[in-house]
């Protein structure tokens, strides 16, 4: 960053600390009302969740996820001329048109110079703030304007539903912006974790010193209603430890050192996730790096050993608790303030409760922030599983867990919480399971945004023209076009493919779950072929 840019971040951590966050001061008891209400224009997090929300605009906003939304105020893309943000223009709560109307402006790429506000930081711990931007100082990134840093982490504050379907992945030589765009959504969550813990704690002290009043206030008081069902806040989907691993490093180094004097379990987590190595040396050499190695021999291409070389487990999941001065690793997950884990992870622990009444997953109930990284990848595992964990989200739990129902927050005890949930969804490309998923199953009150590619397209370079042949098939239902297909398939298409003398036929499933009964049925026949899947 330059001097000039440079310095102004710092006067505005500095000097700017109450503007920007209303929660710095932990031990301070404010009680006058105007100086709340302006710190809670300023951020954004007071903002979103101190909305009572009715259950008329509820109903609004379901009958929208039903039909498509329309798009509106087109931003360019940081750095991408053929890409533009686009948000919703139908917003169905009328208290929030005026401020909603304004966030174009929010997400104009970040400007020192020109802003006295630092907008793209407003509502951002100014401690977790000014460790970033001690972080950045020594990293390649050292300019946070023309890095990209602050357009997206401006973007997440908003809070609406966010789909970034062009992000170019570390293993396609795009480290730079994966690890940008992981550095927003990663202080977006350190924040809204840090700053939930803030509220409950200053509440504790103010109740602890009025015990005799404590039940009449809380009962007479919104603000002392700050509980949810469950503690666990931020949910990550990750479809392999390896990237785990490297969102979890990231995490644990950008909390402020103060808050992570112990971090607990840490050999473990680097036995389980990574190498063995607890040193940061080991950052040094990357796994693209020694996929470039112009001395490999390996017959896979650099992109395939990018992202398998490291630990390619997609079966974990793991809870972690932020306490004022340490971070515990591999905490219960009722005890957790964080859970990552893979989309498989979770779907063996929905299925174990579904089996087990002693169990259950309630720990899902109160996610406020979803993140779905490396969308791509989880495509090629198993989107049906992502998709499940996403429908158990947000329902009412089936056990009190030890919560003082007496301060859980009214549209919580409603079943509106999902209608509170910011979901960002992040991939290399688009596909319609992704696309449904996001209009249909993500509910913030806030809209949404998503990122419009306009892509030149590549049909007109094809030089050997190849002849397409559609064929119908008869299904009686939607509910029972998967046999109808594959019945098709094995009375229609296989006996034409057996008895042909032409080789190279290549056979593409859409899904995982077809690809394994069309694999069972070809082996049934003896047929003659090799396997090519994630």
């Amino acid at each position: 960053m330059g001097s000039k840019k440079r310095k102004a971040a710092e006067e505005v951590v500095a000097n700017g600390a109450r503007k920007l966050d209303d929660e710095e001061a932990e031990e301070v008891e404010v009680d006058n009302e105007a100086v709340i209400e302006a710190s809670a224009v300023l951020s954004s997090f007071n903002s979103h969740f101190g909305y009572s929300m009715s259950k008329t605009e509820a109903e609004s906003l379901e009958q929208l996820s039903r039909k498509e939304r329309r798009y509106g105020w087109p931003l360019p893309a940081f750095g991408k001329s053929t890409l533009k943000w686009v948000g919703t223009e139908e917003w169905p709560l009328e208290k929030r048109i005026s401020s909603d109307k304004v966030l174009p402006k929010i997400l104009i790429p970040v400007s020192l110079e020109a802003s006295e506000d630092f907008s793209a930081t407003r509502g951002i711990k100014s401690k977790l703030l000014k460790h970033w931007l001690d972080i950045m100082k020594t990293s390649e990134a050292s300019d946070f304007d023309s890095s990209g840093h602050g357009s997206f982490l401006s973007l997440c504050n908003t809070y609406q539903n966010i789909l970034h379907q062009n992000k170019k992945p570390f293993y396609v030589k795009g480290s730079h912006e994966d690890s940008s765009i992981m550095d927003a959504y990663i202080m977006h969550s350190l924040n809204h974790v840090l700053k939930t813990r803030d509220v409950i704690t200053k509440n504790d002290a103010k109740l602890a010193k009025h015990q005799g009043s404590a039940t009449e206030d809380i009962l007479s008081n919104e603000r002392y209603l700050d509980h949810s069902f469950t503690r666990p806040k931020v949910l990550i989907l990750l479809p392999l430890a390896s990237i785990a691993f490297r969102v979890i490093r990231r995490l644990i180094q950008l909390t402020p050192p103060n808050q992570k004097v112990n971090v607990e379990h840490m050999d473990r987590f680097s036995n389980e996730f990574g190498a063995g190595i607890v040193e940061e040396e080991e950052e040094k050499t990357s796994s693209l790096q020694k996929c470039n190695d112009s001395n490999s021999k390996s017959s896979k291409p650099s992109d395939f050993r990018a992202l398998f070389d490291g630990n390619n487990n997609d079966h974990f999941m793991m809870g972690i608790k932020f306490t004022r001065k340490s971070i515990r690793l591999y905490s219960d997950f009722y005890s957790s303030d964080m859970i990552i884990a893979s989309p498989l992870g979770l779907i063996t622990k929905i299925g174990e409760a579904e089996d087990d009444k002693e169990k259950d997953v309630d720990y899902l109930s109160s996610i406020e922030i979803l993140v779905i990284d490396h969308a791509d990848v989880m495509a090629m595992q198993n989107w049906s599983h992502v998709k499940s964990v996403v429908e158990k989200m947000n329902q009412m739990p089936t056990k009190q867990h030890g919560t003082d129902v007496m301060r859980i927050k009214q549209w919580y005890l409603d079943g509106l919480s999902k209608y509170y949930r910011q979901t960002i969804v992040l991939g290399f490309y688009l596909t319609p399971d992704m696309n449904a998923l996001f209009n249909h199953q993500c509910f913030s009150y806030q809209g949404k945004v998503k990122l419009d590619c306009e892509y030149k397209g590549v049909l007109h370079k094809i030089l050997l023209q190849v002849r397409q042949i559609y064929e119908r098939f008869d299904a009686e239902s939607i509910l029972v076009v998967d046999d109808a297909r594959f019945k098709y398939f094995t009375d229609k298409v296989f006996p034409k493919i057996r008895d042909t003398v032409q080789g190279g036929i290549m056979i593409f499933m859409s899904s995982y779950l077809e690809f394994v009964r069309i694999r069972n049925f070809l082996k049934s026949q003896d047929a003659s072929f090799c396997l090519l899947g994630e």
